[in-house]
């Protein structure tokens, strides 16, 4: 364009931008295009980039890596971008960093698109996570999609080139969030596909222990987990894992089970050893006697371990014969060696009843053939119930003594009101029942004028059909007994033929109440009654007034009725005036 002497203001810029180049250099602004090394001089290099001036670039920009050569030489053409095409000394600003980021961006976003992975270095640790270097581009990379698990030590993972997955680009922010744990998980759902292909249920194979927990622990098969359970590793019972193997232990398993859905794999190591149940029930038959330890106390029982692999239940009914309701731990102890006893075996559900009890001898049999019945035993009140009192007895059992069976005439209560709990006393074995574990005692039966052997051992036809009771002596029959004490609840007396001791109740010293008074009687005096009865030992029950009402039927019949206007007193008289006669 041709230009007048003096131009105008337009003239002028339109001169001025065709000697900067024009619109042609606004184009060239923001982009990445390639120049010409021209010189290399110091640390930079002068770069033409077809623009009016040159521009110059540090050197270290070209290098590979910290302390790398940047390996340029005059007349090479390079890739920069272009930030202004002319800064305040005339020059062209350059950037191979630019241009780098702008040419890596374009792939990224290309590889994005696709869902390709790409390769990066980790170099940095920033907050919550760490900068990785995608060929130029920096990209942030959460703590949380560094692995599948927790890693406690990124170090060695840092300054290494490794494959990422990009989450999320922001190419207007400068933004771009990739995942390692992505192509981890990726790899390995591959690698566990083509390693389930390759094996098979009751598969044995080698694996290395990478982690162990309270239920079992994860076997690495070669890229692909797999999880032994406690129950899984022995026979014999594992408290913990650790017990049998640790951390790096390489051992030899047996698929157990695949799951083709979840492809979680279980394996097994008892499985490659004998089972230890095959023939049990032939090894231990019911009714033998075996020695175990006591491997684990619950509430309703203790295992017992006869060999290694097979445990048997102690059920809290069978450990004691004596000691009832009680925590299994206050009667064995864990590691404890014991004596037991097979009561049902069933290998099918790998289960053995034992008895603790049964191994030990029955103390109501072995109390039976020390204390037959009749023997005098001595021990400690150990409980009083409403109906008598329970006492301690060699071989850690209880008898009984029946309230009746306490002390002669008085009442039951009267008689336990006697006695206090921790009180040493005597009693005789009265019966044994070895089958209900009971023991039947007598305390009145050591007192003075108890009935002998003879008179308690009296026909039991005759008791049970009111006939004899005591020996000789009959119900209804009038004896002459001596009184041998005299209490407040009544007289003790002997009488009869074989000299039966008995006792006459209070009601029963007369008719009318002013004769009911025991301490109108003395000892050695000799009295007229009446049997009316007897107790659970066969002791007699006397009564003077059952004699006295007898005496007057007795009259009545002989000497005629009250209705024949003589008194009651009259008949009475005469009837012990014929007697005497």
């Amino acid at each position: 364009m041709a230009s007048s002497p003096n131009p105008t203001r337009d003239e002028f810029a339109a001169l001025l931008d065709e000697s900067l180049g024009g619109a042609a250099n606004e184009g060239f602004e923001g982009r990445v295009v390639k120049g010409t090394i021209t010189a290399i001089e110091n640390d930079k290099a002068v770069i033409d980039v077809g623009l009016k001036s040159e521009g110059r670039v540090s050197l270290r920009e070209f290098a590979r890596g910290e302390g790398g050569e940047h390996g340029l030489s005059v007349g090479d053409e390079v890739e920069v971008f272009v930030d202004r095409v002319e800064n305040a000394d005339g020059e062209a600003m350059l950037s191979r960093d630019r241009a780098r980021r702008e040419a890596s961006w374009d792939k990224l976003e290309s590889e994005f698109g696709e869902g390709k992975r790409v390769d990066g270095v980790i170099f940095g640790r920033v907050k919550g996570g760490f900068t990785v270097d995608l060929d130029g581009a920096v990209a942030f990379l959460p703590g949380s999609q560094v692995d599948i698990r927790p890693v406690r030590d990124v170090q060695p993972l840092m300054d290494i080139p490794q494959p990422f997955q990009i989450l999320k680009m922001d190419r207007r922010r400068g933004n771009i969030v990739v995942s390692r744990r992505a192509v981890l998980e990726e790899t390995r759902a591959e690698q566990r596909s083509e390693l389930i292909d390759k094996l098979s249920e009751g598969q044995v194979i080698d694996g290395v222990v990478k982690n162990i927990t309270d239920y079992g622990a994860f076997v690495d098969l070669g890229g692909i987990d797999g999880l032994l359970h406690v129950t899984d590793m022995s026979y014999k019972r594992v408290n913990h894992p650790t017990e049998v193997i640790n951390i790096g232990d390489t051992v030899k398993v047996q698929i157990v089970r695949i799951n083709p859905d979840t492809q979680r794999i279980s394996l097994g190591m008892k499985q490659l050893d004998s089972d230890p149940w095959e023939g049990a029930g032939t090894k231990y038959p019911v009714g033998s006697k075996l020695s175990g330890i006591v491997t684990n106390i619950t509430e309703y029982g203790a295992f017992v371990e006869l060999e290694a692999g097979i445990e048997g239940l102690v059920h809290v009914s069978e450990m004691s014969w004596t000691k009832k309701n009680v925590h299994p731990g206050k009667i064995v102890s864990t590691s404890q060696e014991v004596e037991v006893m097979v009561l049902e075996v069933d290998p099918d559900k790998r289960r053995i009843s034992l008895g603790l009890k049964q191994a030990q001898g029955n103390p109501w049999e072995e109390f039976a053939s020390k204390y037959p019945v009749g023997s005098e035993v001595e021990g400690e009140v150990k409980n009083a119930t409403e109906f008598g009192l329970f006492i301690g007895l060699d071989g850690d059992v209880d008898g009984m003594v029946h309230m009746s069976d306490i002390a002669w005439g008085i009442s039951g209560e009267d008689a336990l009101a006697l006695h206090r709990k921790g009180e040493q006393v005597k009693a005789i074995v009265l019966d044994v029942d070895t089958d209900k574990e009971r023991i039947s005692l007598g305390m009145k039966q050591l007192e003075r004028g108890a009935p002998t052997a003879a008179a308690t051992s009296g026909s039991s036809s005759g008791a049970d059909s009111g006939g004899s009771g005591g020996g000789s002596l009959k119900r209804g029959q009038v004896v002459t007994v001596t009184v041998l004490e005299v209490r407040d609840g009544g007289l003790e007396v002997q009488g009869g033929e074989d000299g039966s001791t008995g006792f006459i109740k209070r009601s029963d010293l007369g008719r009318d109440r002013d004769e009911q008074r025991p301490d109108r009687f003395q000892v050695g005096q000799k009295i007229d009654a009446q049997v009316t009865g007897f107790d659970r030992s066969k002791k007699p029950n006397f009564s003077i007034k059952a004699r006295q009402l007898a005496e007057e039927k007795e009259a009545v019949e002989q000497y005629g009725s009250s209705d024949s206007g003589a008194s009651l007193g009259d008949i009475l008289g005469e009837a012990l005036k014929g007697k005497k006669d």
